[in-house]
């Protein structure tokens, strides 16, 4: 019976972008990190397009080193970022989705069916004849997130068992969905894509470090305990990660600095479906857990899961697909730096609604 409590209150246990489990006396410090985090993202983008114009012939010196169309310095910051989130992974909690399917079904479908077609519908709308920032757009809308809304699910107090198993099966579903979904809809955008590309890009990106989280967690659990694997190693693995996703932003950015300086308007176009589509699909959201009944704690996780892309995931294979220095890069990017605020706008957004009693079911 401890053993289980035990299992219980880690699900619940909120998780920072760094890895590590966040207590109550941490509140504060993640607070402060995420709310500042456009900032970050930011000032890496003013030190890339300095490089830019600083350093010659950084575009052709990084994009030399490739495998297969991937770029291992890129590929490297963003294995750092992708291997501390699939630690998170709870495959023991997917059994508890009988429990109470319905906020997970809401979920699928919101980021499955409701996000890609609003994505593609303003990605064509918008940014008619400019192909890569229209699968720019496709590749985050038709990627869940798997990573940050753990954050954000803390940040608004909800309920984080239903967060886990959430992210859990988003990072299953991603392996089995996202190259399908996105060569879908940019035949459907008349676009042609690299379906082997796109698929090898999921494997390089998504499957490889699930397989290293599963078995790095089980094989340090077994050998140096469950407190010191949370404690010690996530934590140190998550510092890493947060230096590879400022790395890879700087990089990023250093690259398409001389896109960016010639085409400041592709910023504010590419924003634009964004911007546009975070607000439909956040008050498709807002209704449809208002409308099923759901109470405050597991509804404001829908809506924030079934609201959110995995940028990680989008900027990889803009890279794989197009280049480093590429517009569809820069593109997938925009999307991490609108990302920020609007989650965070969503948990202050939430909050105010449980106050005006807008969600009425009952707690779980």
């Amino acid at each position: 019976m401890q053993k289980d409590d035990k299992a219980v209150r880690e699900a619940r246990e909120p998780v920072s972008p760094l890895g590590e489990e966040v207590g109550e006396e941490k509140r504060e410090k993640l607070g402060i990190f995420e709310k500042y985090l456009p900032l970050w993202v930011g000032i890496c983008m003013v030190i890339g397009i300095v490089l830019s114009l600083t350093v010659p012939g950084i575009v052709e010196a990084i994009d030399s080193f490739q495998i297969g169309g991937i770029s291992i310095p890129i590929g490297i910051c963003l294995f750092l970022m992708m291997y501390p989130a699939m630690l998170n992974v709870k495959a023991d909690e997917l059994r508890k989705l009988g429990e109470n399917p319905k906020p997970i079904l809401l979920t699928l479908f919101s980021n499955w069916i409701i996000a890609p077609l609003v994505g593609v519908i303003l990605a064509n709308l918008f940014l008619g004849g400019n192909t890569q920032l229209i699968v720019a757009i496709i590749l985050l809308s038709s990627s869940p997130c798997t990573a940050m809304v753990l954050v954000w699910g803390y940040l608004a107090d909800g309920n984080q068992e239903q967060n886990v198993i959430n992210t859990s099966l988003n990072t299953v579903t991603i392996m089995i969905l996202y190259a399908p979904v996105v060569a879908l809809l940019t035949g459907i955008s008349a676009i042609p894509v690299d379906r082997w590309l796109l698929a090898i890009s999921v494997i390089v990106f998504i499957g490889i470090p699930l397989l290293l989280g599963i078995v790095s967690k089980r094989g340090l659990t077994d050998w140096k305990g469950q407190e010191w694997f949370e404690e010690k190693y996530r934590p140190a693995v998550g510092k890493v990660a947060l230096l590879a996703l400022l790395m890879t932003l700087i990089v990023l950015f250093s690259l398409n600095g001389k896109v960016m300086l010639e085409n400041p308007d592709l910023l504010a176009l590419v924003s634009l479906p964004l911007l546009v589509g975070f607000v439909i699909v956040v008050g498709y959201n807002l209704i449809v857990t208002r409308l099923a009944g759901l109470a405050y704690r597991e509804g404001v996780i829908t809506v924030i899961i079934g609201s959110s892309s995995h940028f990680e995931i989008a900027i990889a294979t803009a890279i794989s697909m197009y280049g480093i220095g590429s517009i569809a890069a820069l593109g997938t990017t925009m999307g991490l730096f609108w990302e920020v605020p609007v989650m965070l706008g969503i948990v202050y957004l939430g909050k105010y609604l449980r106050e005006k009693g807008f969600w009425k079911g009952e707690p779980l």
